[in-house]
């Protein structure tokens, strides 16, 4: 699992396709009461093993703060 606490901005020389999977969050909360955004994805239709968790990244609440900020520029 990775933290991010800092995210930069980065523009993609090309676009790829993604496959779709599922996705749930937790908010955590830790020993100094803060809160953090934690994203699981579980593995796309075709992969072997269905279901299966694939990859988890916690947001620290900085990194929710800079979320926030890209959102509301949509």
């Amino acid at each position: 699992m990775a933290i991010v606490r800092k995210m930069e901005p980065l523009s993609l020389e090309r676009d790829s396709s993604h496959s779709e999977v599922n996705a749930t969050y937790t908010v955590v909360k830790d020993v100094n009461g803060e809160n953090y955004l934690q994203v699981d994805t579980y593995g796309s239709a075709s992969r072997q093993e269905k279901g299966k968790k694939s990859q988890s990244i916690r947001f620290s609440p900085e990194a929710i703060q800079q979320l926030k900020s890209i959102l509301a520029q949509l």
